[in-house]
């Protein structure tokens, strides 16, 4: 069993709204993410996507672009992005979900073989450009919400289990400066997170690094060339 990741693939919920106005690159995006994802996946693998499926802000909206999703093999676990507020809750988007294949993650976890996968929104962290101090008191919120996610992940994990964390925002700053979502990443002792968020030029943020004995992987679509990033194999 493998684990593959890409995240922010912004479809077009039932909008008109061509990607290739963010560079041409995005034409045809989904096109390149599909046919990607059939040349490495397995109906035995899972594909992590941490947040920002869609565009659309209404869980009905949203729909269409799952079912484009469906017929794409291995488990889709994914966790809530920025644009995903009208969604009407966890449960309705679980109950809408086109097949068994997949599965929403938000502030806790679920097993595969061999690995434990939690996930959470997060927020942007102290020492980004752009937190104020209308942000803190999220930051502070979402980070107990992952600590939800995590112990939750931590009543599932067996015996040499791997535990891969899906995280939207940067789980630190461009100088990757102790967070509390890094705090807690090596306090349950995860071995792998994932995040995404960014887009076109990653600046200072690596598309992967090791800090605190943690993996970090950033997966947004583009900055991945449209292809799967392999995480784990079990």
């Amino acid at each position: 069993m493998k684990l593959f990741a890409v995240s922010d693939l912004h479809l077009p919920g039932n909008q008109d709204k061509p990607m290739d106005v963010f560079g041409g690159d995005w034409a045809g995006h989904f096109d390149k993410i599909a046919e990607d994802w059939k040349g490495k996946v397995s109906a035995e693998d899972a594909v992590l996507i941490a947040g920002d499926i869609s565009w659309a802000m209404l869980l009905s909206d949203a729909l269409t672009d799952l079912v484009k999703m469906k017929g794409l093999r291995g488990k889709k676990i994914s966790t809530r992005g920025t644009h995903a507020y009208g969604w009407a809750g966890i449960p309705a988007l679980r109950r809408s979900a086109p097949d068994e294949s997949f599965v929403f993650l938000q502030n806790d976890a679920v097993r595969l073989d061999g690995a434990v996968v939690c996930g959470s929104r997060g927020w942007v962290c102290p020492g980004c450009s752009d937190f104020t101090d209308a942000d803190e008191k999220i930051y502070r919120r979402e980070a107990e919400r992952f600590r939800l996610a995590l112990g939750c992940a931590q009543k599932l994990r067996q015996e040499g289990d791997k535990l891969v964390c899906m995280i939207h925002y940067p789980p630190f700053n461009a100088k990757r400066e102790d967070s509390l979502f890094t705090a807690l990443f090596e306090e349950f002792a995860a071995d792998v997170v994932v995040y995404g968020h960014l887009h076109g030029n990653a600046g200072a943020y690596p598309f992967r690094c090791e800090r605190g004995g943690v993996e970090y992987r950033l997966t947004s679509c583009d900055l991945l060339g449209f292809r799967l990033a392999e995480i784990l194999a079990l």
